[in-house]
C-alpha cells in the first residue's frame, strides 16, 4: 500500500468534503489597464495570451508604469507561486514560477489560497484538472467567458492537508521529469541547429543553382481546382498542403483529397517517395519536407512545388533547403504583396553550396540522427515528453478523483 493510500484510509476513509473555491481561497479579478498606457518596459502585464504551458510567458508581453495610475494596484500584483486563470476564450490555468512580480489584467483571475485549508499547489493541480468541467459553465455565444461568481461557486475536493501534500509531491515529480526532458530537448535542438549550419556551409565543393540539381514543378494556373473538385478519402488522390508539413516531415493526418480526374490532369506533379515538396507562397513560405512512406497517390495544391529527378542525395538536399542560407534567399526573393510569394524561376536560381556525393551521404546521416532525437514524435525526445504528459494527466485525474463525503 502506498503512502497516499495509507493517508486516505487513515484520514478520510469515507470520502472527502467538497468545498466551493470561494470558501478556500480569495479570488481576484484583473484590473482594466488602459491600452494607451502600455509600455515597452516596466512591470509585466499578464493577459490571457501570456498563460502558456501552465506558467507565465513573456512572449508578446506589454508593460505598465504603475505610477501613471491613481488607483491602488497592490491587490493586482501576481507574486511568486500565485495561481492565475484565463477567463475569456480558451480557459487556461497557470502559476507564477518566476521570482518576478507581474500585474493582473482584466479577463485574467488570480487565486490566493487559504493555506490553513488548502495547499496552494494542490489548488493549482485541481484547477488544471477541472478545465473540462469549467468549460461547461462558460457564457457567451462567440467568445466564451467565465465569471468570478461561477468560479467562486465551483466545488472541488478538499481532503486533509496531509493528503493534499502527498498528492502534490507525486504530481510535482511528474512535472519535474517533464521539465527536465523539455530542457534536454531544447539543448539538443540548439546543438542540432549548430551542427546543421556548420555541416552545410563548410568543406563544400562548389556553388550550384537549385535548378541544376532537380526539376521544379508546380500546379499550372489553369489546372487549379475548386471546392467542387474535392472528394472524400478513398475517392481520389491526396492533395498536399502546407499543413501536411511538420518539422520537415510529411504528416498524413487530415489530408485533403481531389478527384481522380484532377489528379490525372497534372502528371508532372504526381508525387513519389523521395520527392521534395516546398511551400512557395503564404505565411508558410519555405516549409520543406521529403516524401517518405507515401500511403497512396498524391499531388499538390497551388501553394507548393515539388522537386523531382534529383541529381544529389535527396535527404541532404532537404536539409540544404531547410537551412538558414536557402531560407534567407527565399525570403529575400519573395514578392512584396500582402501574400508572400516566390516564383518557380526564382526558386530555381537560388544558389547552394554543394558537397561531394560522399559528404552528402555523411551529412544526411548525421543530421538524420539529430532530427530523429529532436523531432521524431514516435521515438525521439518529443515522444518521451508526450508519454510523460499523458502519464501526468492520467495520474492527476486518478489522484484528484475522490468520493464525496455525505
Amino acid at each position: 500500500m502506498s503512502k497516499l493510500d495509507e493517508l486516505i484510509n487513515k484520514l478520510c476513509p469515507n470520502g472527502v468534503e467538497f468545498k466551493k473555491i470561494g470558501k478556500v481561497s480569495n479570488f481576484v479579478q484583473g484590473f482594466a489597464f488602459k491600452n494607451n498606457t502600455f509600455k515597452e518596459n516596466g512591470i509585466g502585464l499578464v493577459r490571457t495570451t501570456n498563460i502558456q504551458d501552465k506558467s507565465i510567458s513573456e512572449d508578446n508581453m506589454v508593460y505598465i508604469k504603475p505610477d501613471e495610475y491613481k488607483e491602488n494596484l497592490s491587490k493586482y500584483i501576481i507574486k511568486k507561486d500565485r495561481i492565475i486563470i484565463g477567463m475569456s476564450g480558451t480557459i487556461k490555468v497557470g502559476i507564477n514560477n518566476s521570482d518576478k512580480n507581474y500585474y493582473l489584467n482584466q479577463r485574467v483571475g488570480m487565486f490566493i489560497a487559504n493555506e490553513e485549508i488548502i495547499n496552494n499547489k494542490y489548488l493549482f493541480y485541481v484547477l488544471d484538472n477541472s478545465i473540462p468541467n469549467l468549460y461547461n459553465l462558460v457564457s457567451g455565444s462567440s467568445v466564451k467567458n467565465l465569471s468570478s461568481n461561477v468560479l467562486n461557486d465551483f466545488e472541488i475536493p478538499v481532503p486533509p492537508l496531509e493528503v493534499q501534500c502527498e498528492i502534490v509531491r507525486i504530481l510535482d515529480n511528474f512535472t519535474l521529469l517533464s521539465a527536465e526532458l523539455s530542457a534536454e530537448l531544447s539543448a539538443r535542438q540548439k546543438q542540432y541547429n549548430f551542427y546543421r549550419e556548420n555541416l552545410l556551409t563548410n568543406d563544400f565543393e562548389k556553388n550550384v543553382k537549385l535548378k541544376d540539381l532537380c526539376d521544379i514543378k508546380g500546379r499550372i494556373g489553369f489546372r487549379g481546382y475548386t471546392r467542387n473538385d474535392l472528394v472524400e478519402e478513398g475517392q481520389g488522390a491526396i492533395s498536399f498542403s502546407p499543413g501536411n508539413i511538420i518539422n520537415e516531415t510529411i504528416n498524413y493526418n487530415n489530408c485533403t483529397y481531389i478527384s481522380w480526374k484532377k489528379y490525372e490532369e497534372s502528371p508532372e506533379i504526381m508525387i513519389n517517395n523521395g520527392d521534395i515538396i516546398l511551400c512557395k507562397t503564404g505565411s508558410t513560405l519555405g516549409k520543406v519536407a521529403m516524401v517518405k512512406n507515401l500511403p497512396e497517390k498524391a499531388t499538390l495544391n497551388p501553394q507548393l512545388v515539388v522537386l523531382k529527378n534529383l541529381k544529389c542525395n535527396s535527404t541532404y538536399l532537404k536539409y540544404i533547403i531547410g537551412g538558414y542560407d536557402f531560407q534567407y534567399a527565399m525570403q529575400a526573393k519573395k514578392g512584396l504583396g500582402s501574400v508572400p510569394n516566390i516564383s518557380q524561376k526564382d526558386i530555381g536560381n537560388i544558389e547552394i553550396r554543394l558537397h561531394s556525393p560522399e559528404n552528402q551521404e555523411k551529412i544526411a546521416s548525421i543530421l538524420d540522427r539529430f532530427d530523429k532525437l529532436c523531432n521524431d514524435i514516435s521515438e525521439g525526445l518529443p515522444a518521451e515528453i508526450e508519454a510523460r504528459k499523458k502519464q501526468y494527466e492520467y495520474y492527476r485525474d486518478k489522484l484528484l478523483t475522490f468520493k464525496e463525503l455525505k
